[in-house]
């Protein structure tokens, strides 16, 4: 598997089934650079419609690159698509969706809570062939052990020993840190540190170089 983490939610994971590489990218939102010029992907899986999460400006152009690509939403975010005149699939709970011949369990919930008094928003978390999480804006638990956690990192749903719990509770071999463009450099630096002092002692916390693809 490779992983390509092009800032804040947004991560490119590339595996490896049957001889064929199925190129899946999540979450292009606004904080994110670099998936624009990415091509030859099988789907683009949103969890939900909050802007740092689904550019629409930059989703379509991407679409367009990529003809052959499956656009995958959380409920929530179907009115935004739809107003957008972008063709999409909507997926929730219980769904699980199969790209390229690699199944996509979907975790369906609601976005974790920012304020009481702001609406509460759908959020689909995504288990990647049973191997990698990717939360969206929750700490949605999955239903068995995973490889790879796309771990949040900050946001003004959450706090660090959140994290950190949810961490220590999937305990994953890898935890790749994600939705971190909300912090000055030196918070990512020592939410990153925290994660590695006090997570689960057989989790490998990795930082990714931006646009680099990284085999895990």
């Amino acid at each position: 598997m490779k992983i390509t983490h092009f800032g804040h939610a947004c991560v490119l994971v590339e595996i490896q089934r049957n001889g064929s590489t199925a190129r899946l990218l999540f979450d292009p939102g606004t904080y994110s650079n670099g998936f624009e010029d990415v091509r030859d992907l099988e789907a683009v899986l949103i969890t939900h419609e909050h802007p740092d999460h689904v550019d629409v400006e930059r989703l379509g152009p991407l679409l367009g690159a990529n003809p052959a690509a499956r656009l995958i939403a959380d409920p929530g975010s179907s009115t935004l698509l739809r107003e957008a005149g972008l063709q999409h699939e909507i997926v929730g709970k219980d769904d699980t969706v199969t790209v390229a011949e690699v199944p996509i369990q979907v975790l369906a919930g609601d976005h974790a809570v920012i304020h009481p008094q702001l609406p509460c928003t759908h959020n689909n978390g995504y288990l990647v062939d049973g191997r990698l999480l990717h939360p969206g804006d929750a700490f949605a638990l999955p239903p068995q052990p995973v490889d790879v956690l796309l771990l949040p990192t900050g946001g003004p749903w959450m706090k660090v020993s959140e994290a950190i719990d949810y961490l220590r509770a999937v305990a994953p071999r890898i935890a790749i840190p994600i939705h971190q463009a909300g912090l000055a450099p030196v918070h990512q630096q020592l939410h990153q540190q925290l994660f590695r002092n006090l997570g689960p002692a057989q989790c490998s916390v990795q930082v990714l170089e931006q646009g680099t693809a990284t085999a895990v």
